[in-house]
């Protein structure tokens, strides 16, 4: 089985505006050096992305905004250790599969 379009469009539309240094959540955070000095950062953003995104039995995704939102609070949190993530995040949410 293969990701629906809905899954793949979702994860594309992450990818972009994560790596193009335009996503509204981190507006005014430094954030694209992680890419080459510390990818294990953009790793984790994406594993919880991934984690929280839920789709229905088509395939369809649910909780997009949500999902982003949780993935750039960790990147906001790791670059500003100031910023506290709420709610913290739950041990399946920064699984690493």
């Amino acid at each position: 089985m293969k990701l629906s379009h809905s899954v793949s469009g979702a994860l594309r539309k992450f990818a972009y505006f994560l790596s193009s240094g335009t996503h509204y959540k981190l507006e005014g955070i430094e954030y694209l050096d992680l890419y080459g000095d510390e990818p294990s950062a953009i790793e984790m953003a994406y594993a919880i992305f991934a984690n929280v995104l839920e789709v229905d039995e088509e395939g369809t995704v649910l909780n997009a905004k949500y999902a982003e939102e949780r993935a750039t609070n960790y990147i906001r949190s790791y670059c500003d250790p100031k910023f506290e993530v709420e709610p913290p995040y739950e041990d399946w949410e920064i699984e690493l599969h």
